[in-house]
């Protein structure tokens, strides 16, 4: 409240009015807001008796906290009681019988209204995987859907702990049960030459500690004839069908073949780090299908590269480890699409915040491959191939950007200064640290050398650079301030002022503050026929924004959504913009600022300087919050 408050000072009844509690409450919470601010800003809660509190901060420390709150609270309430969900969800899934809400309540100490509201907020994860949670009266609860996503949602509970990895379901077996499980697949990835990542080896681990718990439960996989032909024939099933009978051995257990094709399917599917046997089509006995499976995932990489190039004026083609990066990773994806396994990407919010322009030119060309893919690409695989053509892009940006001349003042000694200067250079090799100066020395140091900037562990007064405080040893918040500050820098000196670039392409008629919506499609036809009205775009574009949001949703975080339609159907660049008076549900997000785009791609420099600047806004929350509070057209336009 005291970030986004305008005034110079709030009454403490005020608060405690707004909050719904007492005025002793909020003056405790003072004394915890003053410890946090001394550990972690130099920022000063003031309090005037008589007249109220009020913060004294600076703008750029104002920016910069107020992001760092709204990161570490946007999923505070869905983590409260995260591991209680997870532990619903798994007994729901493995067990057979129907589980009572009675019971389920006296295995979590909470009352049956708590576990009631649990299954209703599980109820949309376990439709992402096709399953349903069927409550039966008398009977009881339990989840239905085809063993397959049953296993796929079991693979995935570290999702509802807000955890990376699958700490929460591998704890679920005994130690002795992963030790052998890790040793065989080692063994097999020895044996056939594979060379798998390690979050793709810990897959393969889940899924077939999965496969041996729920043969013995007597749960089987089920695949189609069809299916079955096909997996028998590839070069893997062999490798695999040898693996699961040394595991039958072990846990005494037998597998239907539809296990073992099962296993096959993930072993196909799973990550490699490098070209093994498989792609380069070294020769084996049996039928393979590898010859012509490396042809087409070659011939998949040059038309995806063909297109990006097209698309972004990038020439993609003079990269050769571009090339060589998607030939691996769609092998793996081709896979995994072509035998209908999940695929859960943990990165997609952050690369589609991070990237935006490039995933949804990944996306646009995905979708224009047409005959070329017998499948359609989900969002979670293109934020992977985002990565990839961004890796490229900087790889082949020459020449390099000069880098920032930069100078450290530390107060802790030589040792702490090393320190902080290594993880400087490691976490920012677009820094160059000229020097680490004592404080006392700061001012002479100033008058004879010109810096971009100073990252100082303790307040510096009166330095006319701007500068950053973090901590000595530089932890992962000091990181995500300092690439903030480092971002609103290269906003403010490129001299193109990438902050008018949003008013270069809107005018009032377009602009619709405090808009009152039930649903993200009727916000985007309504904007796509005001821009066909006014003549930007041709009538079917609102039509084509809707089904691109449907391929995947056009959040990119911070309350903002970008929806748009095909370029093809745009007559002249043009953005309209509303503010919502309620956020709106946007595919998991919470979205109070559309920017409806009908952007001309052959215009690729505007394009990209767009991008940067929503990508940018995306994390400034005050100047998000400053957009959502404009209640005219103009008002709106001067916050952009």
């Amino acid at each position: 409240m005291l970030l986004k408050e305008n005034r110079s000072h709030v009454r403490v009844q005020d608060i405690a009015a707004e909050l719904n509690c007492s005025e002793k409450t909020i003056r405790n919470d003072f004394d915890e807001i003053e410890r946090y601010l001394a550990e972690h800003t130099t920022a000063e809660l003031l309090r005037k008796p008589g007249i109220g509190v009020s913060l004294a901060i600076g703008e750029r420390e104002k920016e910069e906290l107020l992001a760092t709150l709204v990161w570490s609270a946007s999923d505070q309430e869905y983590k409260t009681d995260a591991k209680r969900f997870a532990a619903i969800a798994y007994r729901l899934l493995m067990e057979s019988r129907p589980t009572t809400i009675r019971e389920l309540a006296a295995q979590h100490f909470v009352n049956k209204a708590a576990i009631k509201k649990d299954l209703e907020r599980l109820q949309p994860w376990f439709k992402k995987y096709n399953l349903a949670i069927v409550s039966k009266q008398r009977v009881g609860v339990t989840a239905e859907g085809e063993e397959r996503n049953i296993r796929a949602a079991l693979s995935k509970l570290s999702q509802l702990t807000g955890q990376a990895g699958n700490h929460f379901i591998k704890n679920r077996f005994a130690p002795h049960e992963i030790e052998l499980v890790t040793r065989e697949l080692k063994r097999l990835e020895t044996e056939a030459g594979l060379s798998f990542t390690d979050e793709a080896m810990d897959n393969l681990l889940v899924h077939t500690l999965l496969m041996v718990r729920r043969t013995k439960l007597k749960q089987p996989i089920s695949f189609s004839e069809q299916e079955r032909s096909l997996i028998r024939e590839k070069r893997e099933f062999p490798w695999t069908e040898a693996f699961a009978r040394r595991l039958e051995r072990v846990f005494a257990v037998r597998f239907p073949e539809d296990e073992v094709a099962y296993l096959t399917a993930h072993i196909l599917g799973g990550k490699i780090r490098s070209q093994t046997r498989i792609e380069a089509g070294i020769p084996e006995s049996g039928p393979t299908g590898a010859s012509d499976q490396r042809d087409h995932v070659s011939g998949l990489a040059e038309s995806l590269v063909r297109r990006m190039s097209a698309l972004t004026l990038v020439d993609f083609a003079r990269d050769p480890i571009l090339m060589e990066g998607l030939r691996i990773h769609l092998h793996s994806a081709v896979n995994r699409l072509s035998y209908g396994l999940i695929v859960t990407n943990p990165m997609l919010p952050d690369i589609k915040k991070m990237y935006p322009y490039m995933f949804d030119m990944v996306i646009d060309a995905t979708r224009r491959m047409g005959d070329d893919l017998p499948f359609a690409i989900p969002e979670e695989e293109a934020a992977y191939l985002t990565l990839h053509f961004q890796a490229a892009v900087e790889r082949l940006s020459q020449p390099a950007a000069k880098p920032k001349q930069i100078i450290t003042v530390c107060h802790m000694g030589i040792g702490v200064s090393h320190i902080l200067r290594t993880k400087l250079e490691r976490k920012f090799p677009e820094l160059k640290v000229l020097d680490s100066v004592r404080k006392v020395d700061l001012p002479a140091y100033l008058a004879r050398e010109t810096v971009d900037f100073i990252v100082s562990t303790t307040p510096l007064e009166n330095v006319k650079p701007p500068h950053i405080v973090v901590s000595p040893l530089l932890d992962s918040r000091d990181i995500r301030k300092l690439e903030g500050f480092i971002g609103r820098m290269n906003e403010e000196s490129d001299p193109s002022d990438s902050g008018s670039i949003l008013r270069q392409f809107t005018r009032p008629s377009l602009v619709f503050p405090l808009a009152c919506f039930g649903h993200r499609f009727e916000i985007i036809e309504y904007l796509a026929n005001r821009l066909h009205e006014q003549g930007f775009v041709e009538q079917d574009y609102a039509h084509q924004a809707l089904l691109r949001e449907r391929v995947s949703a056009t959040t990119i975080g911070g309350g903002i959504a970008i929806p748009h339609g095909d370029p093809k159907l745009i007559r002249s660049s043009q953005i309209a913009v509303a503010t919502l008076k309620e956020p709106l549900d946007w595919d998991q997000e919470k979205v109070s600022v559309v920017f409806m785009l009908a952007l001309d791609h052959r215009d690729q420099d505007s394009m990209k300087k767009l991008f940067q600047r929503l990508s940018l806004l995306s994390e400034q929350p005050s100047a998000v919050e400053r957009i959502i509070r404009a209640d005219t057209p103009e008002e709106l336009l001067g916050c952009l």
